[in-house]
C-alpha cells in the first residue's frame, strides 16, 4: 500500500483503472500487477535454473 501511494503521482499504464473524486483516490492497478507478475515469474524461473 506504501508503495501504491507513492506512485499515485506516476503516470498509470493503459488499462489501470484510476478514480478521482473530490476527497477520494481509488486506484485498481491491474495492467501493472499482470506486467510485474510476468517479469518475476521470469526472473524467478531464471533464478531456479542456477540453483538446479
Amino acid at each position: 500500500m506504501f508503495l501504491i501511494s507513492k506512485m499515485s503521482d506516476l503516470n498509470w499504464l493503459p488499462g489501470d483503472i484510476v478514480i478521482r473524486k473530490k476527497n477520494f483516490v481509488f486506484i485498481f492497478p491491474i495492467t501493472t500487477m499482470i506486467i510485474l507478475s510476468v517479469v518475476l515469474t521470469v526472473v524467478l524461473n531464471i533464478i531456479s535454473r542456477f540453483f538446479k
